[in-house]
């Protein structure tokens, strides 16, 4: 089968090496043709890109060299956040299908139009939430769906970490809406693929002890359901980073918890699964389910790419799932109020 012609614009995002790693993992699948170094015309705060290292030995390309690629079928764009939205809507007026990191920018209005752009097209179009391949998170949406635990009441989960030292305290701090912004949305897609619309969204974004109250660098944000609360919390100053990214998912049956989120350590993430009755082929009681270990984030969801592409599936995220997981993303991050 003839491999798919990719190329990847930036590598001043945080995940910009991650995936260009999963890139040549799927070396059977896809040729890199190039990347774009966005060093010299990124204008925006970034954090990453000083070291080149991951993308030796291939082609270094402009943008326009990129976008004009006989063949060219598909971007992964990686350039600071919130250029990844007018990158993107260049990469949709050229017709390419795309991955496009998170988080989607500070204007919702401008992301709708490059959803409804991608849409118009029938475009493929992937957003970048890390969790989107990892088995034991796909394994909870389904479970919730399906009442595997009953009626969920309260979902509690934490995404924090602490690296980067002081300089990436600042980075954050070039966002109003903090590390809610930057990394509690993943979760927030998690959240919204499990449960839908929330009724309300409520903010809280604070500075981490020592920091000015600009740097708000640990949020917490609470999604309201009908019978449900969903509480989020993102700091990037917690030292047990590890530990520091859990989840707990309480319905009327049972609860499921898990510590950590992913491992690609060669060992399998655990969900701890306990049951006051039968449910869904498990027997009341605790049950302590594994999931087969990931060799990175993103391969999986790069080769649903290729299958989109191909016409061989069709994208189990549609444009409207990921409007509102941004609509959700900016509430909780304190851009707009919820209605």
């Amino acid at each position: 089968m003839e491999k798919i012609k990719v190329a990847q614009i930036g590598v001043c995002h945080e995940h910009a090496s991650g995936k260009i790693n999963s890139l040549r993992r799927l070396a059977d699948v896809y040729e890199i043709v190039g990347v774009v170094d966005d060093n010299p015309t990124s204008k925006t705060p970034k954090f990453a890109g000083n070291c080149l290292k991951p993308y030796e030995g291939l082609k270094w390309m402009t943008e326009e060299e990129a976008l004009n690629y006989p063949g060219l079928q598909a971007v992964v764009v990686e350039v600071p956040n919130n250029e990844l939205v007018p990158t993107a809507m260049r990469c949709m007026e050229r017709g390419l299908a795309m991955h496009m990191d998170k988080p989607a920018g500070e204007d919702l209005a401008l992301y709708k139009k490059l959803l409804d752009g991608c849409k118009a097209k029938n475009l493929p179009f992937q957003m970048g939430f890390m969790f989107r391949g990892n088995p034991a998170f796909q394994f909870c949406i389904s479970a919730i769906r399906e009442k595997l635990i009953g009626d969920v009441f309260e979902i509690e989960a934490d995404m924090n970490h602490c690296y980067g030292g002081e300089k990436y305290q600042n980075y954050i701090g070039s966002f109003a809406g903090g590390i809610m912004y930057n990394l509690g949305c993943h979760l927030i897609d998690f959240v919204v693929a499990a449960m839908g619309r929330p009724e309300n969204v409520t903010p809280f974004l604070r500075s981490a002890p020592g920091y000015p109250a600009e740097i708000r660098n640990n949020c917490m944000a609470v999604l309201e359901y009908p019978h449900a609360f969903v509480t989020l919390r993102s700091c990037s100053k917690e030292i047990a980073c590890t530990g520091g990214r859990r989840m707990k998912i309480a319905g009327t049956k049972g609860t499921m918890i898990f510590s950590p989120l992913e491992r690609f350590d060669g060992k399998p993430v655990e969900v701890e699964l306990s049951l006051s009755q039968d449910s869904c082929g498990y027997p009341a009681g605790k049950h302590t389910l594994r999931f087969k270990p990931q060799a990175d984030r993103y391969e999986a969801q790069l080769a649903e790419l290729a299958k989109m592409i191909r016409g061989e599936m069709k994208n189990p995220y549609t444009y409207e799932h990921d409007y509102l997981v941004h609509e959700v993303t900016l509430a909780a991050a304190g851009y707009t109020e919820w209605r």
